[in-house]
């Protein structure tokens, strides 16, 4: 398992060891000592997946405190672009993001601290997200920014979008009111 910093301070990529021989393959997803040795919180409260269709967004979610949380991402079948962008006010790359391929390919995971929206393009059908967070689900802090309102050009003709995420706020709107 290797830990890659990004741009933004906090947000890790994770290069999950594997093996893979006659019987088929084995990945590791998660090593506590690892993190704890970049004093990276993952104490994980709850662990969910998503199946995606091509074309589909999802994002840019995120919950506000007190209920806020870190989160590790990764894909076990299939293959997303994934994005996070920075919420934090105090940080050298608010208002920054990074996008990462994420797949069963490359193995990869990335690591999101409080404080970011995030949100993907499915870019194969019936691609398996996993998401483990370091908090519980509070539906009165769930919230999330328009997925076009922050200069990231999806590239994707026809998106399927939920209706809650087509609803969210502009990134311009929640700049009035950012609780990070």
């Amino acid at each position: 398992m290797k830990i890659i910093k990004t741009k933004i301070e906090g947000v890790f990529l994770i290069e999950n060891f594997n093996a893979t021989d006659m019987r088929g393959e084995f990945v590791k997803t998660f090593h506590k000592k690892n993190f704890e040795d970049l004093n990276l919180d993952m104490d994980i409260r709850e662990s969910y997946f998503s199946i995606s269709h091509k074309n589909v967004i999802r994002g840019m979610h995120f919950q506000t405190p007190p209920y806020d949380h870190n989160k590790m991402v990764y894909v076990v079948k299939g293959e997303i672009l994934d994005v996070v962008l920075d919420l934090r006010k105090n940080s050298k790359t608010y208002k920054e993001y990074i996008t990462v391929t994420l797949s069963e390919k490359n193995k990869t995971s990335i690591y999101i601290p409080k404080g970011m929206a995030h949100g993907f393009v499915s870019l194969i059908d019936n691609t398996i997200t996993v998401y483990n967070v370091t908090t519980e689900y509070n539906a009165n802090s769930d919230s999330g920014i328009h997925m076009n309102s922050f200069g990231f050009q999806w590239n994707v003709d026809r998106p399927t979008i939920s209706l809650r995420d087509n609803g969210f706020a502009s990134f311009d709107n929640f700049e009035q009111i950012n609780p990070f």
